[in-house]
């Protein structure tokens, strides 16, 4: 039986992948250097900060910038394109205070905790959400299942009760990992990622039925 839920931020919650890849473009290109959407993607997309900022370091090492400047300078030029965007999912978010009257709900994310609190204010949903586990809370981002197996435990429930929402090939690989059925969402327009894993892939999550994941 599913006791808990357990969601994705970024491309699952909120549209923001696609706008932290334009700001760590403008970030690079602000310094002279040159950064392609195709690698912008491949580092952004499913990733924990701690990992794109290591990243970063080794791929980019004229900039010369520790982890904590990248976060500033990359947050500045993310900032002013969210200014003009609206990036809140409406159905997911829709979905998650449906699913929080029937269980616990918490954000299990790769973003800071200080970005996933600001997210949470955005989409006006603080009091549905148990608590929710960041960047600075395990040291291995996904496909690493440690943030879901962290999570499982401050819910006191068993990984297998346990329901995952994502969007990326490295969420999805996590949940399983962590011995969590997954459902995962791809939206129309989105690039492409391996999501063959999952119990279930939704284009919209208002197609989410629960009954399909019980007694499973």
């Amino acid at each position: 039986m599913i006791k808990a839920f357990l969601f994705d931020l970024d491309g699952t919650l909120i549209d923001s992948e696609p706008l932290w890849c334009k700001a760590m473009q403008r970030y690079v290109q602000s310094r002279g250097m040159v950064m392609t959407e195709e690698y912008s993607r491949a580092m952004v997309l499913g990733k924990a900060w701690c990992d794109i900022a290591a990243q970063m370091r080794r791929d980019y090492p004229d900039l010369g910038d520790d982890g904590a400047k990248i976060e500033r300078e990359s947050l500045r030029h993310y900032e002013a394109l969210r200014g003009i965007q609206d990036i809140r999912i409406p159905s997911s978010i829709r979905l998650l205070e449906k699913l929080a009257a029937l269980g616990p709900v918490a954000i299990v994310s790769g973003s800071t905790r200080q970005q996933i609190a600001e997210a949470i204010d955005m989409m006006g949903i603080g009091g549905h959400v148990r608590f929710f586990i960041g960047s600075e809370d395990y040291s291995s981002g996904k496909p690493d299942p440690t943030c879901f197996l962290m999570a499982a435990r401050k819910l006191a429930v068993q990984p297998s009760d346990c329901l995952v929402f994502e969007d990326s090939s490295a969420g999805v690989r996590a949940a399983l990992a962590a011995g969590m059925r997954c459902v995962a969402l791809r939206r129309a327009g989105h690039a492409g990622q391996d999501l063959s894993g999952a119990h279930e892939v939704l284009s919209d999550l208002a197609d989410f039925r629960l009954a399909a994941h019980q007694g499973l």
